[in-house]
């Protein structure tokens, strides 16, 4: 292993090859500080000016704007019925106030909203973390940026980053893959479009979120977590050979095709240059020359896995031809039809983007210009491919409009650089209708070489021919029709040359052996209708009769189950015909949680915070409806007496018997001033007290929804003051009591967990809450 890692460190380009630029420009810090570095490489100047990618006359702006810092972006998540709250909140609170700072001379510039993105959830500023430092107003401000990103509600996001799923025009039931996803920015564009109506709480489609690197899966896991999502997978394949996923379709193995795939591939990352400084000294054009290849593999597996009218977005955040409509042209001569170009110059109104281009040049890192394939030496024919130059015939390259592929140069809208095309499948790929009966008759032969013993499980469970990756629809033809209905069979007088010929051109990869790297997950067990668990669950939350148990798993085949998770239907259909052929690393919202003495109260699990939005639909008891003042109560004390609440919410909690409950705040239309979306949140009915089950920041979340101010200084002392008539509350009142580790102080409940400290007993602000003697 240790020679294995060795090489392929050794192999990799110089270039940001493992999608570590994707890494830094998803997760583009609020304002990042830049170290001194020498912002320079005539050889990136040279190719670009003779490449002709920026307009006559603007190359000079082109590479000022390169050499200026990158300004910091966010995204409220759009899918929250809390969004138009944030917004509000943010347009109230923190940008009027910042328009009329001044540090040190210098007049702060007011963020501003992208003019594409929908619905102004998308803003932009020029402010550094130096500046943040030296304001306390833009201290809070930055707070409440950290705060709000891990509760789920806010994104810090490079602009061009949130292009690709908006041109994806993702629908709730569409059935997604992100097949290069992490660290999940994009992953978590994709969930809120699926989630965009709030009262469905099961959308039809979901996401299948996948990384090549195990590490790198379980950044992807903590973004995609943070929108608490049942319609969400995380998996863990080479993208370039990703296996091809069965579901169940009215009692028959069917193959899983998308309605919408998003490859955003590694490459280079020129276009990043602006936040990753250390591109400038390692770019050279040999970066493009190594990921050329595995782009277009990447994409290829991409087009198979998509369905028939289905879209496919491929990206880059490399300005190189070569990494961009070089892939392109290769993917749709490859096509031969099946696949087109989209126009989409009106799908974002206000962003500004150059045209595809339709003829480009290679230069090696030694500086020597090649325009086309047959002027490179035979000793380069294992470094330049054929794929990398345009198309010889005019007429072939006129149809297929490059025109319509998207380049974003950073001086047009101070972003960074940005490669996007749009692909619609037309028809299946060529080589599927060609040659599915082939492919069988080579497995038949094969499986009676090795004397009939079954080979490791493929992708497909059908071994293939062995010239490229996994092809769409091995065990069969045209889009999932097992045993294909209207291929076309090699004919019966073929030579033996005439189909090894055919094979090189339309046969699909061999098929590799799906090695599992990296932790050895626990398993995903889905319960049964009839299992005990549901027994007091059932009647302790009064399910209602359409609650699915059927979509709920535990990560444990023996023992005591500790959690419950929940998946979506269809989730449930992949996850149950799939165990074989991929690697799940998480999936599921958790719901319910084992209380060890909660069984004396009538239930052995109490509700989770993560999965009550999801949940609560299905709950018809266990409810107490609360008002603004209740909540503030519920989250600034630790254990607040009952008679703390107002008298409706105070008269309901009564007539309840000690254990989990739901606090649900409803809006009221007639009372502007309060929050106008819902909240739930989970709480613990004790004897004599009652609390929210609520994690730190989402505390910090509702309390701002609310009007209450929530800082911290920098030392983390408390500060308590009043701000504009709003009150600010201390620190230590909104001390985080997690889910997992909050305990009743009553002594008459023990929870799982202690609390982060391993402490059993409570963080208390004593004077401000009430505790039972």
């Amino acid at each position: 292993m240790g020679k294995r890692s060795r090489q392929r460190q050794k192999n990799q380009p110089a270039g940001r090859d493992n999608r570590d630029n994707r890494d830094d420009r998803d997760n583009a810090g609020w304002g990042a500080g830049y170290a001194d570095i020498v912002k320079e490489n005539k050889l990136f100047e040279h190719y670009y000016k003779e490449q002709g990618l920026v307009p006559d006359g603007e190359f000079e702006q082109f590479m000022e704007a390169m050499r200026e810092p990158l300004p910091a972006t966010i995204r409220i998540t759009g899918y929250k019925s809390h969004a138009k709250e944030i917004l509000h909140c943010l347009k109230e609170k923190y940008f009027k106030d910042i328009q009329e700072l001044d540090i040190d001379g210098q007049k702060m510039e007011a963020p501003q909203p992208l003019s594409w993105y929908p619905d102004e959830q998308a803003w932009h500023t020029n402010m550094s973390r130096k500046i943040i430092r030296k304001s306390p107003l833009l201290e809070k401000f930055h707070q409440f940026l950290v705060s709000e990103t891990e509760s789920g509600n806010i994104s810090r996001q490079e602009a061009v980053s949130m292009i690709p799923p908006l041109l994806l025009k993702i629908e709730s039931h569409h059935k997604i893959l992100d097949m290069c996803a992490a660290p999940g920015s994009k992953t978590a564009q994709l969930i809120e479009m699926l989630h965009a109506d709030m009262d469905v709480p099961f959308p039809e489609g979901f996401v299948i979120a996948n990384d090549v690197d195990n590490k790198r899966c379980y950044l992807l896991v903590h973004q995609a977590k943070r929108l608490n999502s049942p319609c969400i997978m995380v998996v863990n394949h080479d993208a370039s050979c990703i296996p091809t996923l069965k579901i169940d379709c009215s009692g028959e193995k069917d193959i899983l095709f998308y309605d919408r795939i998003l490859c955003d591939v590694p490459c280079s990352g020129d276009g990043t240059m602006r936040k990753n400084i250390d591109v400038w000294k390692k770019w050279t054009t040999s970066n493009s020359l190594h990921l050329h290849g595995l782009q277009l593999r990447i994409a290829v597996r991409g087009v198979e896995q998509l369905a028939v009218g289905g879209r496919m977005v491929y990206s880059t955040c490399s300005l190189n031809p070569i990494e961009d409509e070089a892939v392109i042209a290769a993917l749709l001569e490859k096509s031969e039809g099946a696949l087109e170009l989209a126009d989409s110059s009106a799908d974002l109104p206000g962003l500004k983007w150059m045209p595809g281009v339709t003829s480009w040049k290679l230069m090696t890192k030694e500086g020597q210009w090649y325009s086309d394939w047959s002027d490179v030496p035979s000793s380069r024919h294992t470094q330049i491919r054929p794929t990398m130059f345009p198309p010889k015939d005019p007429e072939k390259r006129a149809s297929m409009h490059l025109e319509r592929c998207m380049r974003i140069l950073p001086h047009h809208q101070n972003t960074g650089g940005f490669f996007v095309a749009v692909l619609v499948k037309k028809a299946p790929m060529p080589w599927n209708k060609r040659y599915p009966k082939l492919r069988k008759e080579v497995s038949s032969l094969s499986a009676a070489q090795t004397g009939g013993s079954p080979a490791a499980p493929t992708p497909t469970e059908t071994p293939c021919l062995p010239e490229r990756a996994v092809e769409e629809g091995e065990v069969g033809g045209p889009e999932g029709k097992v045993d294909g209905e209207a291929e076309e069979e090699v004919p019966k007088g073929a030579s033996l040359a005439q189909e090894s010929a055919a094979k090189q051109v339309c046969g699909p990869p061999a098929a590799k052996k799906m090695k599992l790297f990296g932790y050895k997950e626990d398993p995903f067990v889905f319960l049964t209708e009839d299992d005990p668990v549901f027994t007091t669950i059932q009647s302790f939350y009064d399910l209602s009769p359409d609650f699915p148990k059927l979509n709920v798993l535990t990560r444990t085949h023996e023992g005591k189950k500790r959690h419950l998770y929940m998946v979506s239907k269809e989730l449930r259909n992949v996850l149950l015909n799939n165990s074989e052929r991929m690697k799940v690393i998480n999936t599921g919202v958790k719901v319910w949680s084992r209380n060890s003495d909660g069984e004396e109260f009538g239930c052995a699990f109490r509700l989770a915070q993560e999965g009550i939005y999801t949940l609560q639909p299905y709950i018809r008891s266990r409810i107490i409806r609360v008002s603004v003042e209740d909540i503030k109560v519920l989250l600034t004390q630790e254990n607040p007496f009952l008679s703390k609440l107002e008298d409706d919410a105070h008269a309901q909690a009564k007539k309840m018997v000690m254990g989990s409950i739901v606090l649900k705040y409803i809006p009221n239309p007639n009372a502007p001033a309060e929050p106008q979306c819902p909240i739930q949140l989970c709480g613990w009915r004790g004897k004599t007290s009652i609390r929210a089950f609520v994690p730190r920041n989402e505390r910090f979340h509702y309390l701002r929804l609310l009007g209450v101010e929530v800082f911290r200084d920098k030392q983390g002392l408390g500060q308590k003051q009043k701000d504009e008539g709003k009150e600010e509350v201390e620190d230590e009142v909104e001390k985080d009591t997690e889910e997992e580790g909050a305990v009743e102080n009553e002594g008459e409940l023990d929870m799982e967990n202690g609390d982060k400290n391993g402490s059993s007993q409570p963080k208390c602000d004593s004077g401000k809450q009430g505790t039972s003697s």
